[in-house]
């Protein structure tokens, strides 16, 4: 839809006045819910999280936005339920690989699973050269997390086969790398385990590459986590939305590579290119730049055109009052073996 930044600052202003402000007004209000047989209560960057019973977990996936480590000031229309309901499609259409926490969906932003123990890594996998690897490789190192990369590759190759580069977990800042041999050696992970582990991520990434292709895409890379319930390994959290991979468009992209062009990407990217040409990168003393209503409109028109190209689905827009929200809520959390 917008190709270009200058293209995504200049949408018409109308299109927030007329679709988004209502929307916006709504999840402006600061909600804190109080369920039933709630134990615990976390709210993160985009989602807030209920705990109830010590079992389950209720996850709301708010309309917040992060970028740099950073929640931008005002929410964006639709995006929870954009990265809920994608998310909902891939955990169904990989539950036959691993079990997942997913029980249910009440609400449009907001599923309801499992409680599990979390792993403390982060299954990163990657099929092409780009971003954080790409960067890395420019600077003239050729191993990442452990991983070697051949010679003589350009931004955005396949590589031979998808590489797994596993990151920390931090509840606060940055992630940071670390090899597989790490993991192992600290006891983050048993190595039975961590095995285990690199099995699913690069059986759920083919699920994924297989889903993309038919909907004419590249899954470039992306991120799992898992977590354990007794001595039965799941997978959590959201798989293969547009916050938590990257995707390429397959039309044209062996053209692009070989004119060393970039590739058209589908991602949260167009956000954090918007937040650089504005001069913030979440580095100390750089402000956030001011986010219009029309700034706010284009964003939430993109995680909609995202939604309906991953998906293929023309995507239906939900608004849910909090009294609504939360009698849905209880009426499920009531079905739960509490």
């Amino acid at each position: 839809m917008f190709e270009t930044v200058k293209e995504f600052n200049l949408v018409n202003k109308s299109l927030y006045r007329h679709i988004f402000a209502p929307q916006s007004l709504l999840f402006k209000r600061q909600i804190n819910m109080q369920l039933p047989g709630q134990t615990n209560f976390y709210k993160g960057k985009v989602r807030d999280v209920y705990t109830i019973g010590d079992k389950y977990m209720v996850m709301i996936v708010s309309d917040r936005i992060s970028a740099f480590d950073v929640v931008l000031p005002r929410p964006i229309p639709y995006k929870g339920q954009v990265l809920n309901q994608i998310a909902a499609q891939f955990l169904d259409a990989t539950k036959d690989i691993l079990p997942n926490w997913m029980l249910s969906v009440p609400l449009p932003n907001a599923t309801i699973g499992y409680k599990c123990d979390t792993y403390p890594v982060e299954m990163v996998i990657r099929g092409n050269l780009t971003g954080h690897a790409w960067r890395t490789y420019k600077s003239g190192k050729r191993e990442l997390c452990g991983i070697p990369m051949p010679d003589g590759m350009k931004e955005n190759d396949f590589f031979d086969k998808p590489i797994i580069t596993p990151t920390t977990k931090a509840h606060e800042g940055h992630d940071e790398d670390i090899s597989r041999e790490e993991i192992i050696s600290s006891g983050l992970v048993s190595a039975h385990e961590y095995e285990q582990l690199e099995k699913y991520t690069h059986a759920i990434f083919e699920r994924g590459r297989e889903m993309a292709k038919s909907r004419g895409l590249i899954l470039v890379d992306t991120k799992y986590e898992f977590g354990k319930i007794g001595d039965t390994i799941y997978l959590i959290d959201e798989i293969h939305t547009p916050d938590s991979s990257r995707y390429f468009y397959m039309e044209g992209y062996e053209d692009r590579q070989k004119k060393g062009e970039q590739q058209r990407q589908l991602s949260k990217e167009f956000v954090r290119e918007w937040l650089m040409e504005n001069g913030f990168q979440g580095q100390e003393g750089q402000q956030v730049p001011e986010m219009t209503e029309e700034v706010i409109g284009s964003i939430s028109e993109r995680y909609i055109e995202l939604y309906e190209v991953v998906t293929g689905k023309t995507f239906q827009k939900h608004d849910v009052n909090h009294e609504e929200e939360l009698k849905k809520l209880e009426s499920e959390i009531s079905k739960l073996d509490i």
